[in-house]
This record gives structure tokens, sequence and C-alpha cells, in this order.
């Protein structure tokens, strides 16, 4: 479908009415709180307050690997951000992230508490706090931090671009769906390109750009990713797709995928996380007889 007239800008642009589509409620050309509400505190230091999209599963995903690998220290509260309802414009949440965008984390363990906000900033400020999943070798370094903006560049092309436009527009247009389509396969062989070469994104180990990229370009080529594998053709992408699978078999991948999660399968579903056992998943016979 073509658009079926022409636009023609005005002079200065003046916000008059929602811009459409399913989160329209949420968008505004402002920033800023819109009301006072504290963010709640829980028992750990790491304190994050997020939601299971791509970018909040980017957080939940390095924490649980973090725990995985021992490090007591990495143990979080987790506090669900609904911000189809606005949760991301209290006073509180704007204290921690003045972009009033999931994720944002406070960690309490530092003299005054410091925040972290931008979900890259938080992977390498966590890979850097711990020592791990971020090389020390000062080229192997450099090509993880490569990986990590590439995602933090490209991916709004996938969400705020083809996503919008593909699934969330409130009509269907060609031209801009034509053109984030390209670009969203364009970023895919990129990455089959890569991978075709090393079993990583960055090379021989596992790292901070592996969880940046997976919930992403992971979740397209898995079909979870506004109902597009078909329309993009992922089986074409076939080092991307055994990296993702490679990827989602990891245990702290599919905890960390279910934190802060509100939607889906029931099981999958862990809307806060305040201990470990909060993950625990029950036998499925116990939950089919529920």
């Amino acid at each position: 479908m073509s658009d079926s007239s022409e636009y023609t800008p005005p002079k200065i642009w003046t916000w008059e009415q929602p811009s459409g589509g399913q989160f329209a409620n949420i968008n505004r050309p402002i920033s800023g709180a819109t009301q006072e509400k504290d963010l709640p505190v829980g028992k750990h230091p790491l304190q994050l307050y997020s939601l299971a999209t791509p970018n909040g599963v980017k957080v939940t995903v390095m924490l649980e690997e973090l725990l995985e690998l021992g490090h007591k220290g990495a143990e979080y509260d987790a506090w669900l951000v609904r911000i189809n309802e606005g949760d991301q414009f209290t006073s509180g949440f704007v204290g921690a992230n003045p972009n009033s965008k999931i994720p944002a984390l406070m960690d309490h363990s530092t003299g005054t508490p410091t925040r972290v906000f931008e979900s890259g900033a938080i992977l390498v400020y966590l890979a850097e706090k711990f020592g791990t999943f971020l090389p020390k070798d000062p080229a192997a370094r450099t090509e993880t931090m490569n990986w990590l903006f590439w995602q933090m560049g490209s991916a709004p092309y996938v969400g705020g671009g083809f996503g919008h436009f593909y699934a969330y527009a409130p009509e269907k247009f060609q031209y801009p769906i034509d053109r984030f389509t390209m670009e969203t396969k364009r970023q895919l062989d990129v990455l089959d390109k890569t991978l075709a070469e090393r079993p990583f994104i960055a090379g021989n180990d596992y790292s901070i750009a592996d969880m940046a990229i997976f919930p992403w370009y992971g979740g397209l080529v898995l079909g979870r990713l506004y109902d597009a594998a078909e329309f993009l053709a992922v089986d074409d992408y076939k080092h991307v797709k055994a990296w993702a699978e490679k990827i989602d078999a990891r245990p702290a991948v599919d905890r960390g995928r279910r934190v802060n999660r509100v939607w889906g399968e029931e099981a999958e579903q862990v809307p806060e996380r305040h201990d470990a056992s909060d993950l625990d998943l029950k036998p499925a016979a116990e939950a089919a007889a529920e």
C-alpha cells in the first residue's frame, strides 16, 4: 500500500494530536516527570527498573550471567516499569534516567548511589565492576566495544523504524516499511557474514556484545519480534540463526528473558525479581494441573 496523499510539513511543527499507534499515549515532545513518586528500593545493592523489551533483556541477561559465574555481588532487585502506563515519567524514575527510557540501574554499593542509564552503558558498567564479559586485551576490548556501539546505533532502525511501521503504526505505508525492512535485512547480513567467521559477535568469547545484540537480532531470527520472521526471510541468515539458538540455550539467558516479562506464556512471566527463587520454574505436571 502506498501513501494516498502527499504530506507537506508545516513551517513550524506543533504537537496537536497523539502520534498514533500502540504507544501514542506515552509519546510526547517534552521530557521530565509527570507525577511525584519515589522509586522502590529492595534488599540488594543493585536495583533495576525495567521491562522485558529487548533493551531490558540485555541487562537482566547480564545480571543472570554474572550470578551464574558466582558473583554474589550481582544479586539484584528487578522492579517492573510499565511503560504503557507511564511509570517511566515518575519523579523517581526521571531521577534515575532523565531520558525516561528503560532500563535504569541504581547501584547502592557505592557511597552515594550511582545511577546508570542506557542499556549499553549498564552492560559496560557491570562488566567493569565485576571484571568479566569485556576483554582486558586492548584489541579484543575494542572489538567488543565496536559491536556494542554498533548495536546501540543500529537497533533503533529495527525498533523505531521497522518495528513501528511494520507492526505498530495505525496505517501501513509502503515507503517506510520498504525503507526500514531494507536496512534491517542489511544489518542481519552484516551479522551473518561476521558470524560465518567466528563463534561469537566479537570473536572467540561470549561477551557483552552478544548480550546486547541477541535480544534484538536473535529475537528477529527466532521469530519473537514483530511476528516478522517470514516477512524478513530470516532462514537466509543461517549463521545468525545458529548463533541465536546457541545463546538462547544458555540457562542465564533463559532466566534473564523472563525477568520483568508480563506477556506471553505464563511460565515465562516473572514480573518482578527480588530473589533467585522468583525464577524457579514449576514442574510441567504441576503447572498443567493448576
